[in-house]
């Protein structure tokens, strides 16, 4: 009991020499591995179901038979072979495991062909309050989605997601590559729980694409409970990583980000996130690092966020965290450019159970680089709910334009270099309480 003291004590001051606020460093609870599915040794191979790989039939019938037929015999795999498989809507069974061979794709129809078009938007893989549920194998998905990103911005018009699952438990997507969602590439929501995301890879152009944008094209939007995403590499034109309220214990580790908007939470947080890691990730070209981003009418409680171990090259910007994302008045909008003297004027409002709360977060060992005209992050609370207790540590950004912090409190920087055109660590501040290697920033 001695030497656990004994440790303790030398721990404390060495933190407290380091600058950093011991209390800061409240440890998060230990992660703990989503479940795994588990399966029969039975298969059905979806050519014995009548599906020729000939990229101008169409399979949707004889897959969702084969599909059946697992479901009705107790659950199994369902074997894709080589070849490029047309498909409409299938819906998931329990206890299955759609494995798609490496030579294998399997290829959403096209518009003009898929069911219901965009006055219905059905999503392509489905299910709800299943169990036990996988697709793998080193094959494709295509989504053939460049026809349907144009309606992203028309009115009423809807778009299908690849892969849906609601409500599900044991959840396992491994190894395949997605290419070219309507919209999102993999979504599951929900009350979903165990879900393990590893060695994907998704692709779709940047939302930015000069020639062919795709938009709303999300990577990983995965919300629940218990969910690993691991060494996934994915380029995209929306969020490579977000989750919404409900969300707890997650590790996000080993992944390669291109274009897209960053590993975000949100924008709808009610219900609260609490207990997320990201670490040893890379971020290359895309939009932002880690973004957080809530508004009040949409809010919760967000808590217990770690990030460490990330590199970034060429970010718009590294590190977001803003509580105003609705907001419509031009001014609050222009994130890279916003300004203390325009933060300070933004409306107070009353507290209430959708206000945005930001608390616990650190970020450690992080290296960036960031675009051109950029700034190096920005942290923005609201003024009735100020972000509170956000630690960086080894935090190493280059950027043109300063880092900023509004309406925050207790937001330390330990052996940080942040370098801008207004020099090292110049922070812009309004509003907030910081201290730089302990010493408080004026």
């Amino acid at each position: 009991m001695k030497s656990h003291r004994s440790v303790s004590l030398f721990l404390f001051i060495f933190l407290v020499l380091s600058g950093v606020n011991y209390q800061l460093l409240k440890a998060q609870p230990a992660y703990i591995a989503p479940t795994l599915p588990t399966f029969s040794d039975k298969t059905f191979n979806i050519k014995d179901y009548g599906a020729v790989g000939d990229n101008t039939m169409d399979n949707t019938k004889a897959i969702q038979d084969a599909i059946n037929a697992a479901g009705i015999s107790g659950g199994g795999k369902v074997i894709v072979p080589s070849g490029v498989y047309l498909c409409g809507p299938l819906q998931f069974r329990d206890n299955l495991n759609l494995h798609i061979d490496s030579a294998a794709i399997l290829r959403m129809l096209p518009l003009e062909k898929y069911p219901g078009g965009t006055s219905e938007g059905i999503d392509f893989i489905s299910g709800s309050k299943l169990h036990d549920i996988a697709i793998t194998g080193k094959g494709m998905i295509d989504g053939q989605g460049s026809p349907w990103w144009p309606f992203a911005k028309t009115e009423g018009a809807k778009r299908p997601r690849m892969i849906e699952f609601r409500d599900c438990d044991k959840v396992l997507i491994e190894q395949v590559k997605l290419t070219n969602s309507p919209m999102f590439h993999i979504a599951i929501g929900g009350k979903s729980s165990n879900v393990t995301v590893r060695e994907v890879i998704v692709r779709a152009p940047a939302s930015t694409d000069p020639v062919n944008p795709s938009h709303n094209t999300d990577a990983c939007n995965v919300t629940g409970k218990k969910i690993l995403i691991r060494n996934c590499d994915i380029s995209t034109g929306d969020d490579n990583y977000t989750c919404g309220g409900g969300t707890s214990d997650v590790l996000i580790t080993g992944c390669t980000y291109g274009y897209g908007h960053g590993v975000s939470i949100g924008s709808p947080t009610k219900g609260g996130v609490s207990n997320i890691t990201v670490e040893n990730c890379t971020f290359t070209n895309t939009d932002c690092g880690i973004r957080i981003k809530s508004d009040r009418d949409r809010g919760g409680i967000l808590q217990n966020l770690t990030y460490r171990n990330l590199h970034m090259t060429n970010v718009g910007i590294p590190i977001l965290i803003y509580a105003a994302y609705a907001a419509k008045e031009k001014e609050y909008r222009n994130l890279p450019k916003l300004t203390p003297e325009i933060a300070a004027t933004y409306p107070s409002a009353t507290v209430t159970d959708l206000t945005p709360i930001y608390r616990d977060i650190t970020f450690q060992d992080i290296t960036a680089t960031v675009e051109n005209g950029k700034r190096a992050g920005l942290i923005w609370g609201l003024p009735e709910a100020a972000v509170s207790n956000v630690l960086l540590q080894n935090v190493n950004i280059t950027a043109d334009n300063p880092f900023g912090i509004f309406f925050a409190k207790n937001v330390q920087l330990v052996n940080c270099k942040i370098i801008t055109k207004d020099g090292e660590n110049k922070l812009a501040l309004t509003n907030t309480t910081v201290t730089i290697d302990g010493k408080e920033v004026k």
